[in-house]
């Protein structure tokens, strides 16, 4: 789609932007935060809860959904957009991180150092937002990872599946998703150079497959973001952002393992940023499952549209809510006994449900200890809250020329803003 992202204005101490992505089912403002619809729903939350938080998109995850309920069905029924109710834009992940996190294993793995859930061994690969496939995806099994696709043991029934960049982009093109991403294989932080330079040179082989399908067949209108991968290899990284940038693809999204620490990933985004500027800035850039709020303000100065993670939603099921305190990464815990009798509310200036109508930490703590229901909602609903304030504050700072201002603000809260 020509013209697909319009820049509206830049920052002139970073990389940063604000600008309009356009689609067939609406805008997208950015720089925005993208909460998970990973299996047709942003979980305990209506679409229209979603909508009115100011979120302008969702994303579906093309893996889940081709395993149950199926695209065959979701397409009979109209498309993702009617099937689960949302009529804005959606996102959909190609399945390649679901897939090959059977093989490489979850964050946690890769960080603890032990095998993956059904596997036999490897070292895990992705982040916290991308790794959306729960206990369900980690009990299957990958068996084999060809030029083909990927052959791989189903969680839902057994069945030995196959996905292909042409069988990714046709299960999209099934869906109706405004944003097509391309498969691309997630390439874990433990291991070998030799085997990040040819898996991303696979990867960059499945790009060109996946949009020669989808100029042949892919429905009107449908964008496709090409995947950087490459690893912590700066080389890699820039060559791999090179090789998306010259493809046709209508945006382009930052993958794969992104490092062991924040400097590191900082610095491995960068690298893949420095390339995509000059003639490939008119593009947008997704990072792929990037959400803690220290991240997602360093990603908006270096030059990153949208972002998409599972931590918001996740931590509220857990009985964790955010607030505006760094020290403890914006985290209040409310499982933990000190806040078993404390009377004030989460956050005092919050217009979610939780803090607006004076619900206490006491008494969401006790839900959060029962597993109540209306605990995780009302959790997710304040943690949705507090990432799309940060996000609309970032983006009318960067509009207004004031991002290090309220930049500094957000990273350090007791300072005062500047007139």
């Amino acid at each position: 789609m020509a013209g697909a992202f319009t820049i509206q204005a830049r920052d002139p101490s970073s990389l940063a932007r604000a600008g309009v992505l356009h689609t067939p089912h609406g805008d997208i403002r950015t720089p925005a935060f993208v909460p998970l619809a990973t299996k047709a729903t942003v979980k305990g939350l209506l679409p229209e809860e979603v909508s009115a938080l100011g979120y302008d998109m969702v994303l579906g995850n093309t893996f889940h959904l081709h395993l149950r309920p199926g695209e065959e069905l979701i397409e009979r029924m109209g498309g993702l957009h009617r099937f689960m109710g949302w009529s804005g834009p959606i996102i959909t992940d190609s399945g390649g991180f679901q897939v090959f996190s059977m093989g490489h294993g979850t964050v946690a793995d890769e960080i603890k150092g032990r095998a993956p859930h059904g596997s036999k061994g490897g070292a895990s690969s992705g982040s916290e937002g991308r790794s959306s496939i729960g206990s369900e995806a980690r009990s299957g099994a990958i068996l084999a990872i060809e030029e083909g696709g990927v052959s791989f043991r189903s969680y839902v029934d057994g069945r030995v599946r196959t996905l292909s960049p042409e069988r990714s982009m046709a299960i999209q093109a099934a869906l109706g998703s405004d944003i097509a991403l391309v498969f691309d294989e997630c390439t874990p932080f433990h291991v070998e150079r030799s085997y990040t330079e040819a898996s991303t040179e696979r990867t960059h082989r499945w790009l060109t497959r996946c949009l020669e399908w989808h100029f042949e067949h892919g429905p009107a209108g449908q964008l496709v973001y090409g995947i950087v991968q490459g690893g912590v290899y700066e080389d890699l990284r820039r060559a791999s952002a090179r090789v998306v940038a010259g493809s046709r693809c209508d945006g382009i999204a930052i993958g794969g393992s992104l490092g062991d620490s924040k400097a590191q990933m900082y610095e491995v985004v960068e690298w893949a940023m420095r390339e995509l500027g000059g003639a490939h800035e008119s593009r947008p850039r997704h990072l792929l499952g990037i959400g803690e709020v220290d991240d997602l303000i360093r990603g908006v100065e270096l030059g990153v549209d949208t972002f998409d993670c599972a931590m918001p939603t996740r931590l509220g099921r857990h009985g964790c809510a955010l607030v505006p305190d760094p020290a403890n990464r914006w985290r209040v815990d409310l499982v933990k006994g000190r806040w078993r009798e404390a009377p004030e509310p989460l956050q005092e200036d919050c217009p979610c449900p939780a803090c607006s109508r004076g619900f206490s930490r006491a008494y969401l703590s006790y839900l959060a200890r029962a597993g109540e229901l209306t605990g995780a909602r009302l959790l997710t609903l304040h943690n949705l809250t507090f990432i799309a304030r940060l996000m609309a504050e970032l983006r009318e700072a960067i509009l207004d020329d004031r991002l290090p201002e309220v930049a500094a603000a957000w990273r350090d809260p007791e300072k005062p803003l500047p007139p």
